[in-house]
C-alpha cells in the first residue's frame, strides 16, 4: 500500500477484468504469470513449467490454480488478502484439467472464446486449450489494456517514486562517466548506483557513448569513453512493487559540444518540451507523436528521428498506450507514458531525451525533474 492513495491491487480490480471481458464476449481469462497475473491478483509468480493461473470466468468468481508447494506463497502475496479460492494441484495431478473443470462448473458449460495473456508460455496456452476442446483461443490484451492503461493515483506514486529514484542515479553521473573509463565499466556502476536509490532490479542500462550513441538500444561495450563524446544514457529498475523507472539523458564529456551538435541539440530539447506540453486529456496518442515530429522534420532532421515518440510504463517498462503514428488513442487522465524523441547520426553520435508524464486533468505531470539540456560532465 502507499501513502494516502489506496492499495496496489484489489479484488475490485479483477471483477473489472470479468465485466470487461464479458463486455467484449470473452467466456474465460486465463492468466499465468508475468505483468497481468501480478496486475489483476498482487501476485509474482516465477514463470516454469508448472502451471500457475489466475482464471476469470465471465460468471462466478475467479481463481487461482497453483503448484501445492507454492500455496503458502500465494497466502504471503497481495493475493492472499483477496479472497481468491486457491486450488493447489499435486505433483501427479493434471493442473490443466483441474482449471477446466473448474471453469465449466462455474458456466454450467464449455467456454467458447478463451484468451490468454500475451506472453503466456507456449505450452501453457496449448495446455488450456486442449484442455478445453472446442474452445477458440485468442489474447486478453484488449482487457489487460484497457485497464492497465489507466493508472490508479496509487499507481502514479508508485511511478512518481520510481521516477525520482532514477532521477538521483542520473544526478551522480559526473562521478561515474569519465573520460578512459569503458561503456561497461560506467554501466556497471550505474546498475549498482539504481539498487542504491531504492530500486530491487535492473531492467537496462544503455551507454552509447560517441558513434554507438546513434544505436538507440545500442548495448554496453568495451568502447572508452573520449573527450568530447555525447554520450546517452538510457537507465531503468523495477521497485519492490513491480513499478519501473525509464529516463534518458544525454552528456558530453570532457569537451564542449560543436556548433553543428549544439544546434540539433536545441531541436531536440524543443521537440521533447512541445510533446510534453502537447499531453492533455482528447488529444491523441499520434498527435503527441507528431508534434515531436514536427518540430525535428521543421530543422530539417526529421530522416534522423527513426523512432516512435514513446511507450507506456507501469509493471512493465513498455506497454500500452503507445505514442506513435496511426495510434488514434484518446488520451484520459491517468496514463502515463514516455516521451523520448531522439536525433540520431549514424557513425557519429546520437542523443535522446526522456520522461516519464502522466495526463492529469487539465494536462500533464513529470515524474522525472534532471535537466534536459546537454549535461557536460568534466573529464
Amino acid at each position: 500500500m502507499t501513502a494516502d492513495t489506496g492499495p496496489l491491487v484489489t479484488i475490485e480490480r479483477v471483477h473489472a477484468a470479468r465485466d470487461v471481458a464479458e463486455e467484449v464476449g470473452l467466456d474465460l481469462l486465463v492468466l499465468t504469470p508475468g505483468s497481468d497475473l501480478r496486475y489483476l491478483s498482487g501476485y509474482s509468480a516465477h514463470a516454469m513449467e508448472r502451471l500457475t493461473a489466475l482464471a476469470v470466468p465471465r460468471r462466478g468468481e475467479p481463481f487461482l490454480v497453483v503448484p501445492r508447494l507454492e500455496a503458502p506463497m500465494v497466502d504471503a502475496s497481495p493475493a492472499g488478502g483477496l479472497g481468491l479460492e486457491v486450488l493447489a494441484w499435486d505433483e501427479t495431478d493434471d493442473a490443466f484439467a483441474l482449471l477446466a473443470r473448474a471453469v465449466t462448473d462455474r458456466l454450467g458449460s464449455a467456454p467458447a472464446r478463451v484468451a490468454v495473456g500475451a506472453r503466456t508460455w507456449a505450452e501453457h496456452a496449448l495446455g488450456v486449450q486442449r484442455a478445453l476442446p472446442g474452445s477458440a483461443l485468442e489474447l486478453a490484451t484488449p482487457v489487460l489494456d484497457r485497464l492497465r492503461m489507466v493508472k490508479t493515483q496509487a499507481e502514479i506514486e508508485e511511478l512518481a517514486l520510481a521516477g525520482a529514484a532514477i532521477d538521483r542515479v542520473h544526478a551522480r553521473m559526473g562521478d561515474l562517466l569519465r573520460v578512459g573509463r569503458t561503456e561497461a565499466e560506467v554501466g556497471a556502476d550505474i546498475a549498482a548506483a539504481i539498487l542504491a536509490e531504492g530500486h530491487v532490479g535492473v531492467d537496462f542500462t544503455i551507454v552509447g557513448s560517441g558513434p554507438n550513441g546513434a544505436s538507440p538500444h545500442h548495448e554496453l561495450s568495451g568502447r572508452v569513453v573520449e573527450a568530447g563524446d555525447l554520450v546517452v544514457v538510457d537507465i531503468g529498475g523495477e521497485l519492490p512493487s513491480g513499478y519501473r523507472s525509464d529516463c534518458t539523458r544525454t552528456y558530453v564529456v570532457g569537451g564542449e559540444p560543436d556548433a553543428e551538435t549544439a544546434e540539433w541539440y536545441g531541436v531536440l530539447q524543443e521537440a521533447q518540451q512541445a510533446a510534453c506540453a502537447a499531453v492533455r486529456p482528447g488529444t491523441t496518442a499520434e498527435e503527441v507523436d507528431a508534434v515531436a515530429r514536427r518540430v525535428i522534420t521543421d530543422a530539417g532532421w526529421g530522416e534522423h528521428f527513426i523512432h516512435r515518440t514513446g511507450h507506456g510504463i507501469g509493471l512493465d517498462t513498455h506497454e500500452a498506450p503507445y505514442i506513435v503514428a496511426g495510434n488514434d488513442l484518446p488520451l484520459v487522465p491517468g496514463m502515463a507514458f514516455s516521451v523520448e524523441p531522439g536525433i540520431y547520426l549514424a557513425g557519429r553520435c546520437g542523443a535522446r531525451i526522456e520522461d516519464i508524464v502522466v495526463c492529469t486533468a487539465d494536462g500533464v505531470r513529470s515524474v522525472n525533474c534532471g535537466p534536459r539540456e546537454l549535461v557536460r560532465l568534466p573529464g
